[in-house]
C-alpha cells in the first residue's frame, strides 16, 4: 500500500471501509477512485503548484462554485491538498468526441455557463489567469532550473510579446483555462466540465481558442464555436483577437511541458508532449503572422 493510499484510508469521511484504486491519465494531480457505503467518488491529491500558478485554495473554491453552477460534480470533503468530488459514471471525452457537433452543442452552452454562472457562487480571494503573465513566468522558471530548451526561450517570448499586442482590450470572464478533452465527462444525460486547477478571471478567447486547439476542432467547426458562442456572426476583428489567442493557449500549453519536464514527478512523457505541442504552436503561429502580413 502506498502512503496516499493509506492517507486516503485514514480520512475522515468515508462511510465503512474503503480501498483506494488508482485513477490513470492526470497529468498534474494524483488520482484514486474510491467507493464506501453511501456511494463512489475520486480523490484528488495536489500541493500548491507555484511554478504552474496552481493554488489549491483556489482550485477549491471554484470547484465548489461549479458545483453550486452545476457544471461539476460535488466536493464531498478538501483538507490538507485532498480533495475528495462525488464520481460521474460516464465517458470521458478524447479528442475525436469533442469534434463531434453533437457533443460541442453541449459543450458550448457549458463553457458558456461557466463563465457566466460560476462568479455567483465564487466565495473568497479568486486568481486571474493572464496567460501571457503565465508564460513570461515559465521562462523565468526554465532558466532558473536550467531547461533543456533555454536557447528556445528569447524568440517564444518575442512571439508572445507580438500575440499580447493583437489580442488588445479583454472582457473579463471566470475560465477554466484547462480545456483538454478529458476534463469533460457525459453520464449519459448531460456534459459535466471538472478540474478547476487553472482557474481564474480570464478573456472568453482563451477557453475558446484552448478548446479548438486542444482537439484540433477544423475550420468550419471553429467557426460554429465562436459564433454559437458570442450567439452573433463573427467579425474580422474578433476573429483576429481570437486567433492571436489561440497562438497563445498553444504557446502557453508547450511551455506548461517544457516546465513539468524539471518540475512534475508525475509519470509521463513530457518531453514528447513537449515537442508535439511546440510543433502545433509554430504551425498556428506561421498561419497567424502569414494572415497579419495580408491584412
Amino acid at each position: 500500500m502506498t502512503n496516499k493510499e493509506d492517507i486516503i484510508i485514514q480520512l475522515p469521511c468515508w462511510d465503512g471501509a474503503v480501498n483506494p484504486e488508482p485513477l490513470g491519465g492526470g497529468i498534474t494531480n494524483h488520482n484514486y477512485t474510491v467507493q464506501d457505503n453511501k456511494g463512489k467518488y475520486v480523490v484528488r491529491f495536489g500541493e500548491d503548484i507555484p511554478v504552474h500558478h496552481v493554488m489549491r485554495f483556489n482550485e477549491l473554491a471554484a470547484s465548489q462554485a461549479a458545483f453550486q453552477a452545476g457544471i461539476s460534480p460535488e466536493v464531498i470533503f478538501a483538507e490538507n491538498g485532498i480533495m475528495v468530488l462525488r464520481f460521474i459514471e460516464g465517458t470521458c471525452f478524447d479528442e475525436s468526441m469533442v469534434r463531434d457537433r453533437n457533443n460541442l452543442e453541449k459543450i458550448i452552452p457549458l463553457i458558456r455557463r461557466a463563465h457566466t454562472e460560476i462568479p455567483k457562487f465564487l466565495r473568497g480571494p479568486s486568481l486571474v489567469f493572464w496567460v501571457f503573465h503565465v508564460i513570461r513566468d515559465y521562462a523565468a522558471t526554465l532558466k532558473a532550473g536550467r531547461s533543456r530548451m533555454i536557447n528556445e526561450l528569447p524568440w517564444l517570448l518575442n512571439s508572445a510579446t507580438e500575440l499580447e499586442a493583437a489580442v488588445g482590450k479583454v472582457d473579463l470572464v471566470f475560465g477554466h483555462n484547462d480545456l483538454l478533452a478529458a476534463n469533460f465527462i457525459d453520464d449519459g444525460n448531460r456534459v459535466w466540465l471538472f478540474d478547476w486547477d487553472y482557474a481564474g478571471f480570464n478573456s472568453p478567447l482563451f477557453d475558446l481558442g484552448g478548446l479548438v486547439s486542444n482537439s484540433a476542432l477544423d475550420k468550419s467547426s471553429e467557426q460554429w464555436v465562436l459564433e454559437s458562442y458570442f450567439d452573433s456572426p463573427v467579425t474580422d476583428e474578433l476573429l483576429h483577437r481570437y486567433e492571436a489567442m489561440k497562438c497563445a493557449s498553444l504557446l502557453r500549453e508547450t511551455m506548461w511541458s517544457m516546465v513539468s519536464e524539471i518540475h512534475s514527478d508525475i509519470d509521463f512523457d513530457y518531453q514528447k508532449y513537449t515537442e508535439e505541442n511546440l510543433d502545433k504552436f509554430k504551425a498556428q503561429l506561421q498561419a497567424f503572422q502569414k494572415s497579419e502580413i495580408l491584412k
